[in-house]
């Protein structure tokens, strides 16, 4: 297994693929995670009977994954009250497949995305649509609102759940939290439900822990 990333990723998150034997190959760290993209499809080409790409970006068993499983998880949690959905985007399989599955559920579903709010972000595994490679599985007409993640304000959200609840989380994390917050302030009554895609262990080192908590 050779696993493409830009140079820069966090110490925790190297060891980690080292401990699963996989290999890593790393992209410019200045591309982010657009550069790895890149690599991983040139390396695809240059050897196809060598590699497989489940491409995570562009297979639409990604979205359809989260439509059968998590999208049918929230609804049955719920008990199908569940009012508004939040969710960071990255790969977007998860904000498009719950999307799809609550929608159907129950067509007055709001569905809200969360990006970052620049090109020049810190929130590791999040997209700014506008100016990154936008994945195949990407439909932007799901969404009823887009908001605009600022990236301290994101770290801080996701240092205080570890703190106060007990539950370590990662960037986009953070940031979805902030979108559920400014969704809450928009409504007098509602269920909003998110989902935190990323732990925290793999960024113990980086900024958004090391050295804060």
């Amino acid at each position: 297994v050779r696993l493409v990333m830009p140079h820069n990723v966090s110490d925790e998150r190297k060891t980690m693929i080292a401990a699963y034997g996989a290999e890593t190959v790393f992209s410019d760290s200045q591309e982010g995670s657009d550069g790895a993209i890149v690599l991983a499809q040139r390396m695809l080409k240059q050897d196809p009977d060598l590699y497989f790409m489940p491409d995570q970006y562009n297979n639409p068993s990604n979205w359809k994954a989260h439509y059968d499983g998590t999208g049918a998880e929230i609804w049955e949690q719920t008990a199908g009250t569940v009012t508004h959905f939040v969710a960071a985007l990255g790969t977007s399989g998860t904000f498009v497949g719950v999307s799809r599955r609550l929608r159907d559920e129950r067509p007055e579903m709001v569905c809200v995305s969360v990006q970052p709010e620049d090109p020049w972000h810190g929130l590791e595994g999040m997209k700014h649509m506008p100016t990154a490679i936008v994945p195949a599985i990407y439909d932007p007409t799901i969404a009823d609102e887009n908001l605009w993640a600022p990236t301290e304000v994101s770290y801080d959200l996701a240092r205080e759940l570890a703190r106060r609840e007990g539950i370590m989380v990662g960037h986009s994390s953070g940031a979805a939290l902030w979108g559920v917050r400014e969704v809450a302030g928009q409504i007098e009554r509602g269920v909003i439900v998110t989902v935190l895609c990323d732990g925290g262990s793999r960024y113990l080192s980086s900024g958004l822990y090391g050295g804060r908590l």
